[in-house]
């Protein structure tokens, strides 16, 4: 197992990610050279976290490119298009996805003249350059963030915004990250995250990895340890941003933000600026994926026993930025106003 954590990378013409629904009780490498399979395995959530999910579709459109580069342009063109949709199909609510797939259709059609062959090899470079910049992303995050947690005492994080959710040393868990190896004694509170589990299975499994101190929590017990003066900050991060500052994470951070806001404790979120949509304005514009109703029913031991229910499983909620204390970018630290913040990092 390498020391450091690459969700997604390429090696020896093939796509290599780390099967994180294995996680934390087996380490298990997948690759594939299929387009298709990486759509499956994005909605799998074999790979999982906006700025991963962005990375893997670079490296799709890749091997789409790649297993068309003895076509004629005309058909190139289709094939790349018909990869582009079947990937955007994949999950609905990060924004990386799209911004990744739009970025290497955009550099294919910026080179009409150049034959499929030539151009497949160039957009595999492109898609090496996307994995590397949110890498750099990450870093500048963990940097910028760090300052401002407290030199002591509990940071609660919900989900998992770890390396395995980027391309590598992650968002939220990067500015963790940063501020441990900067000195501060800091200590992790983990919600567990249900229905998935990601922060019980993956963010303590990174967390003890690096050998940062944490405690695992239930998600109902937050408000309980804010209480008691425990939590001093909460950190997460985000699948997509709107233009204002409203922020959809995984299900459940509405709820910290919400609890922060009663004690009077800072909610930041930590993601790069690729994960901004500036064309949606507000929260009530971002989709909401509903995944499958298994996926909360499994935690009951041979399921329930008087029949069939009704159940619901959106997979992300959003949190207004009226809750939000700062948004940590890898441009920089923004803050209210959102629009006017978010929007000077994009110039």
């Amino acid at each position: 197992m390498p020391d450091e954590i690459f969700p997604v990378r390429w090696q020896d013409g093939k796509v290599v990610m780390i099967d994180q629904t294995l996680l934390p009780a087996e380490y298990r490498e997948l690759s594939t050279d299929s387009a298709e399979e990486v759509a499956e395995w994005i909605e799998r959530m074999v790979v999982r976290g906006a700025p991963a999910i962005g990375v893997a579709a670079g490296y799709g459109m890749a091997l789409a490119a790649l297993s068309l580069r003895d076509k004629s342009r005309d058909e190139f063109d289709k094939g790349l298009a018909r990869a582009r949709d079947r990937l955007a199909r994949t999950r609905p609510t990060a924004v990386n996805l799209f911004w990744a797939l739009e970025r290497m259709m955009d550099f294919a059609e910026l080179h009409p003249r150049i034959p499929p062959g030539q151009l497949a090899d160039m957009m595999l470079t492109e898609a090496e350059e996307i994995r590397e910049e949110d890498y750099e992303s990450c870093r500048a995050i963990g940097k910028f963030g760090a300052e401002l947690l407290p030199d002591e005492g509990g940071v609660l994080t919900h989900c998992n915004a770890g390396a395995l959710a980027t391309a590598g040393y992650g968002t939220a868990i990067g500015v963790l990250r940063a501020a441990w190896e900067m000195g501060k004694e800091i200590h992790v509170y983990v919600d567990e995250t249900r229905p998935r589990l990601q922060g019980a299975c993956l963010t303590c499994w990174e967390l003890k990895r690096m050998g940062i101190p944490f405690t695992l929590i239930t998600d109902n017990m937050a408000g309980h340890f804010m209480q008691r003066g425990r939590i001093l900050a909460a950190v997460t991060g985000a699948d997509r941003i709107a233009s204002n500052g409203d922020t959809a994470n995984k299900i459940g951070t509405y709820t910290v933000a919400v609890l922060c806001k009663e004690h009077n404790i800072p909610f930041y979120i930590a993601a790069p600026l690729s994960t901004v949509d500036f064309n949606c304005p507000d929260g009530s514009s971002i989709p909401i994926e509903e995944r499958s109703r298994d996926e909360v029913l499994r935690v009951i031991p041979g399921g329930f026993s008087f029949g069939d229910i009704n159940v619901a499983n959106p997979a992300f909620d959003v949190t207004p930025h009226r809750l939000i204390k700062a948004i940590i970018t890898d441009k920089g630290v923004a803050y209210p106003p959102f629009e006017e913040s978010l929007q000077r990092f994009r110039e």
